[in-house]
């Protein structure tokens, strides 16, 4: 069985494997595990859809520091999951609306969950 790494040679890792630098990339990793584990897609359809969002805003004018992998990353699973015929852009458009909503109603230090949206679109 073949490895995420073995398809993805820049992901950031250490000896323990991935390394994020906020919640939202481990989450945005774990769902596309999950996506890839439901049979979605496999890693190498991943790797290429992940590939051509990282070349496409190096040709843009991303300078690649590596800051930005995971901004990639979810723009690369978005198009995926819309390419797959799961969601299509203003579903993905509205979570995101509702998302900022329960973000901007949620305490400091509270986790943010959905259903704190104050429109509860979602949830």
């Amino acid at each position: 069985m073949s490895r995420l790494q073995d398809f993805l040679p820049d992901l950031p890792c250490d000896v323990e494997g991935p390394i994020f630098a906020e919640p939202w990339q481990a989450q945005a990793f774990a769902m596309t595990v999950a996506l890839h584990q439901s049979g979605l897609f496999s890693w190498p359809e991943w790797a290429e859809a992940l590939s051509r969002e990282i070349k496409q805003a190096q040709a843009e004018g991303d300078p690649d520091r590596g800051d930005t992998y995971y901004d990639h990353w979810l723009k690369a699973l978005e198009k995926l999951v819309i390419a797959k015929g799961v969601a299509d852009e203003e579903l993905l458009s509205a979570l995101r609306d509702a998302w900022d909503r329960a973000a901007d109603a949620t305490p400091h230090g509270q986790p943010i969950l959905l259903e704190n949206d104050p429109k509860r679109a979602f949830g």
